[in-house]
């Protein structure tokens, strides 16, 4: 790129403005890209290259009954992006083993056009958004798309079910109690995916799934029937800050901590319901304590959803805390000890959580 340009173009590095432009172009591309991976999805396109392939264009029309047309646009944009592998050769397309693995196996843990879903619908709330900046209201979580709740849940529950009972088992005797037969409080659980695992994997054990959302308890419950589990798992439209029931032997909250308006008083509560020697596992996106060693793609993308989705949500409910979805430990920690705890570890992590511990 050639600058000609007043006397601003002496204090610009070429090098550095190509670089960001360029990255502006994969954004721009990226961004595009989210809606046409969740018709992808929807569609079954990944699925039929998986299943398939390699295919033509045309042959991946006739397995997913779609216009060719379009399929080959598509399928030229995919492989671009590199989710999509192209042979010149025969002019076929087809999914690697990695590619299918992350596009195509819903029970991956790194399954990700869920999380497509979810970008793609939590940006319709831009309006909306705009004003708040303007405002500094919130946006409670109910009022996102309804594709925010099923991507999110599509996107975080195969990594509960591939994480989920280690992370339990890091924590101290809590996997003995429940095997024996406990008591669980699943806390913003949404569709119930993590509530629904852990019923299943103790079976002796009793399960509550606690959601401010009314329309999401309606979804967990028709999941937990579907699930075999509706037995031994019920599910409560409540607060955070005022759910029922005491002498929990664990209490959970999966990537939700950070979206309450008053985490402190949270934190309170959830003292008082915990069992003298239970446990409260905190699982929180993946996040350093120092703001400039959180500068990483993970923590962009965290930051990003921070700003469409929790700190709106936060900001919408009693205290307005905001304390948003790349907290880290140090910061979690003090909001925890505060509300009355006194032990807070780290257990467990993985690139993209943190799993904290807190006890009474």
């Amino acid at each position: 790129m050639t600058i000609d340009t007043r006397e601003d173009a002496d204090s610009i590095d070429e090098q550095k403005l190509n670089d960001l432009v360029e990255t502006s172009l994969v954004d721009l591309g990226a961004t595009i890209h989210a809606a046409l991976a969740v018709i992808g999805d929807e569609l079954g396109l990944y699925t039929a290259l998986d299943e398939s392939g390699p295919l033509t264009s045309a042959e991946v029309a006739e397995e997913t009954d779609t216009a060719e047309r379009y399929v080959r646009e598509w399928l030229r944009a995919q492989a671009a992006g590199g989710y999509v592998t192209y042979n010149p050769e025969t002019d076929r397309y087809d999914l690697s083993p990695e590619q299918a693995y992350v596009l195509a196996n819903e029970d991956s843990p790194v399954f990700m056009p869920g999380a497509f879903q979810l970008v793609a619908s939590a940006a319709k709330i831009e309006p909306d958004l705009r004003e708040a900046f303007r405002t500094g209201e919130g946006i409670g979580w109910h009022e996102h798309d309804e594709d925010v709740f099923h991507g999110t849940e599509r996107f975080f529950g195969p990594s509960y079910g591939a994480f989920l009972l280690d992370w339990i088992a890091a924590l101290e005797g809590v996997d003995e109690k429940l095997q024996a037969g406990g008591r669980i409080a699943d806390v913003g659980c949404g569709h119930g995916a993590p509530t629904i695992r852990m019923a299943e994997a103790y079976p002796n054990s009793t399960v509550v799934g606690i959601d401010y959302h009314e329309e999401s308890i309606a979804v967990a419950r028709e999941r937990a029937e579907a699930a075999g589990v509706a037995d031994r798992v019920d599910f409560e439209v409540a607060t955070a800050r005022g759910y029922n029931g005491t002498d929990y032997d664990l209490v959970t909250m999966f990537n939700c901590f950070h979206d309450m308006g008053d985490p402190v008083g949270v934190a309170a509560h959830v003292r008082e319901t915990l069992s003298d020697d239970g446990a409260w596992m905190i699982v929180e996106p993946y996040a350093e304590d120092r703001v400039e060693d959180t500068l990483t793609p993970f923590g962009r993308l965290a930051y990003s959803i921070s700003t469409v989705a929790c700190t709106p949500n936060s900001l919408s409910q009693d205290v307005g805390y905001g304390l948003g979805a790349q907290a880290g430990e140090e910061r979690t920690r003090d909001v925890v000890t505060e509300g009355g705890f006194t032990r807070f570890r780290r257990t467990a992590e993985t690139p993209t959580s943190l799993v904290f511990e807190a006890k009474p």
